[in-house]
Formats: C-alpha cells, sequence, structure tokens
C-alpha cells in the first residue's frame, strides 16, 4: 500500500508505478485494492453494517442507496447478511474474519491482499475461510495475494513465492 517505496526496479500496481506515485495519488492507488488483516481490525463501536458503510464514506461514496448495495452485495458474497446490525463483539472468530473479508470487498478491489487471514482461527473456521477465499477468486475474478505461514492454505493457492529472511528463493524445499 506503498509504506515502502522500492530501492530498485520498477514495481507497478493496478498501473500506478510505486516508484513515481506522488503523495496525492496515494489514496487513489489504495482504493484499488482491499486488505484483510490476521486481527481482523473491525471498529467495535460500530455494526457490521457500519464497519463497511465507514470505508465507502472514507473512500467518497455519496450516493445512500449505491453503500447500500454494496454493503448489501459484500455482506451476501461472505454469507453475513443476516449479521449486518450485529456488533463485532457479538460474532465468533470466523464471523468477525468474513466481516473483515467484507469491508476488503465493498469497493470491489482489484487486488485483495490478506496477511495471515486465518491465524487466529480454529481449524474448521480456517478450513472454511481458506475456501471462502477461493470461491470469491472464482466468482470475482480478484487477485489474491496471501501471506501466510499455513503450508495447507499455500497448497490451495494457485502461485506460490517463498520467502527467506526478506528474499524470494526458489523453492520451499529452500527455506
Amino acid at each position: 500500500t506503498r509504506e515502502e517505496v522500492p530501492t530498485a526496479g520498477e514495481v507497478i500496481v493496478n498501473g500506478y508505478n510505486l516508484s513515481k506515485l506522488s503523495r496525492k495519488q496515494i489514496p487513489y492507488m489504495r482504493r484499488t485494492m482491499g486488505v484483510v488483516f490476521q486481527d481482523f481490525q473491525l471498529l467495535m463501536d460500530r455494526s457490521v453494517e457500519d464497519n463497511l458503510r465507514f470505508v465507502l464514506k472514507s473512500t467518497g461514496w455519496k450516493s445512500e442507496a449505491d453503500i447500500a448495495e454494496r454493503i448489501s452485495a459484500a455482506l451476501r458474497a461472505v454469507g453475513l447478511t443476516s449479521k449486518a446490525h450485529k456488533m463485532p463483539h457479538q460474532l465468533s472468530g470466523g464471523e468477525q474474519q468474513r466481516v473483515a473479508i467484507a469491508r476488503a470487498l465493498v469497493n470491489r478491489p482489484a487486488i485483495l491482499f490478506a496477511g495471515e487471514p486465518s491465524g487466529n482461527l480454529d481449524t474448521r473456521t480456517k478450513d472454511e475461510i481458506h475456501r471462502l477465499f477461493f470461491s470469491l477468486r472464482d466468482r470475482f475474478g480478484q487477485t489474491i495475494v496471501i501471506v501466510t505461514h499455513d503450508p495447507e492454505l499455500a497448497k490451495m493457492c494457485d502461485r506460490c513465492l517463498f520467502m527467506r529472511d526478506g528474499q524470494f528463493v526458489e523453492d520451499y524445499l529452500t527455506v
């Protein structure tokens, strides 16, 4: 999300060259991506619906009808339409992660980044979240970049890149 600037070469994300990106362009580039955090990062003083509304309002959405449609579509995509008026503390960990995924999807980003998205979940819920990511990818055609230590999740991915000490390594056996 442009917290770091490349030290060599070019990094182009959704048409934005990160080496040449002005500070003014950063919010526009960020609107083309969604982020899912391991610890959900939900606003605990707001309902599920208001967590998603916050993202839309912060990114410039004005029409209440459009906002309502986006929220409804995102909650439908993650199977939480009945939880729209619940507060985060009223949800299970898996449901909170689904809200975090819906929040990342609400702007219909081209790329979804997920950092250890199932790290705080039990095995059954973890498997459900993994399947959800891949069904969303298939349904909406987004690129999903998942950073994980979970070899089972890595096996499900189309392409795996492995890192050791901040450097990409050729294959898993050298990790």
